[in-house]
């Protein structure tokens, strides 16, 4: 199947290749296709026009390293060395223009405001104009080569479409004739698929998307229109997200959908390009790096508060002054979770079962105090070293509930694609406790989808907010 694939895809090659040809052809294109090879060499373009230039004016070596800064930062803020589907100069030309007027204005209004002399001034800006007459006609032959690359050596993403309706085949029709826009289809995902099986210009596959994508190395899902009653897209993008796949959706009303920022195009049909799941963005190791640092700076700092704390909790209730208890974290995982204890100890530990509400006799005035002030989440900071948890992201629940929710609720299970939290965008809107379940995992899903650092931050500030007002009520 595959091989005819290929060979639909490649209507313009002057004759059929045998099959260890395929074969080669499909490892060159597999390990290809891990690599943004494309943005790769328009690093390297502007690196060279960058030496160009600075060999040409030839600006100080303080000027030069500022000059390249600059305008390497402006473009690669402009997205010019994205992974895209449509390799067209003409089409990135005005963002390229931009992005380098846009470094040439900074650059001038940095040598004025440091006082340099007009000579270095100028030298500069003599150095822009030289990077842009040289690197954009090679730019041109970057896409020119990646287009041929696609369409000679198969340089395609393998390429799975939900939805066997009318657009879905259109698109896979579209992939086959076009492989210079780097998809290659190797199936359908659909239960209720519009033409006959038969039919389709690929396979139809009888298996759930997450198994497709694995057996079949997919490092694409494009989401089109389904006629099924219960239409998986959204559970099929977050499946894909999870898997590391580039996700592809069709917009409704695609026909009078615009061109914006996160918008591919393959040929007629727009597609918007969801952004990466956040545990797989550089900016998230940073994010680890600053759990680790500020959850073991925070414990040394308040580790004579946690030692009161539960000196107070022993006087009014005795041993044990730690309560465990298991969690559900990141991708199904369970961990256990560390509190100090405030509800007081039963004949039967009915914790893992009983929910916990509002003027639970078991509390006593200890525990009511360390609930209000949220200070015996304090033990979480070691589950933030452990790895266990982060400071911010969804809050854990115990295995129980994760079941019967997911069962009631719709995608409170996708909750699960980054690490619980010690605070969450759920919490500082007020869902504690025994709230909106529903709610809380919209809140939860937006916090995923949303992700960046600044909202983390964002999250702590709004914590610390609601702590010190909680505190004056």
């Amino acid at each position: 199947m595959l091989s005819e694939l290929w060979v639909a895809g490649a209507a313009t090659a002057k004759r059929r290749p045998d099959r260890h040809g395929l074969a080669r052809r499909a490892l060159v294109a597999e390990v290809l296709s891990r690599v943004n090879a494309v943005a790769v060499l328009l690093v390297a373009v502007d690196l060279l026009a960058l030496a160009a230039a600075a060999t040409t004016v030839a600006p100080h070596m303080g000027a030069t390293l500022v000059l390249g800064a600059t305008l390497l930062g402006v473009r690669a803020g402009s997205r010019l060395y994205r992974k895209r589907l449509w390799l067209s100069w003409l089409h990135d030309l005005p963002r390229s223009v931009v992005s380098t007027m846009t470094g040439f204005a900074l650059l001038t209004c940095l040598a004025l405001a440091t006082g340099q002399d007009p000579a270095t001034t100028r030298a500069v800006q003599y150095a822009v104009l030289v990077f842009a007459v040289v690197g954009e006609p090679a730019r041109l032959g970057v896409f020119a080569f990646g287009r041929c690359c696609r369409r000679r050596l198969g340089r395609c993403d393998r390429t799975i479409v939900v939805g066997a309706g009318k657009v879905g085949v259109d698109l896979v029709g579209t992939m086959l004739r076009h492989p210079e826009f780097g998809l290659w289809p190797v199936g359908f995902v659909d239960s209720e698929p519009q033409p006959d099986p038969a039919s389709l210009p690929v396979e139809l596959l009888d298996e759930d998307l997450t198994a497709a994508i694995t057996r079949l190395r997919v490092g694409t899902v494009v989401l089109a229109f389904s006629h099924a009653r219960d239409s998986p897209v959204v559970d099929a993008a977050i499946a894909a997200h999870r898997l590391g796949c580039t996700t592809l959706v069709v917009p409704r009303m695609f026909e009078l959908h615009d061109d914006g920022p996160d918008i591919e195009r393959l040929r007629s049909y727009p597609l918007v390009r969801l952004k990466s799941a956040p545990t797989s963005r550089p900016s998230w190791w940073v994010k680890r790096v600053l759990d680790v640092v500020l959850a073991a700076a925070a414990l040394v700092v308040l580790l004579p508060v946690i030692a009161l704390c539960a000196l107070a909790v022993l006087l009014e209730s005795g041993r044990p002054v730690i309560f465990r208890q298991v969690r559900v974290g990141m991708d199904d995982r369970t961990f256990l979770l560390y509190k100090i204890r405030s509800v007081r100890i039963g004949e039967v530990d009915d914790s893992q079962r009983r929910w916990s509400v509002a003027g639970d006799p078991r509390v006593g005035p200890v525990g009511r105090f360390l609930r209000r002030t949220s200070l015996d989440e304090l033990p979480q900071l070691w589950n933030i070293l452990r790895g266990d948890m982060s400071i911010v992201g969804p809050r854990p629940e115990r295995p129980v509930f994760v079941r019967e929710f997911s069962a009631i609720h719709d995608l409170y299970w996708a909750r699960h694609r980054v690490p619980t939290g010690l605070t969450g965008l759920a919490q500082v809107h007020g869902l504690r406790g025994d709230t909106s379940i529903a709610e809380r995992a919209r809140y939860d899903n937006y916090y995923i989808a949303n992700w960046s650092l600044w909202l983390d931050m964002k999250i702590v500030l709004l914590t610390v907010g609601e702590l010190v007002c909680r505190r004056n009520r």
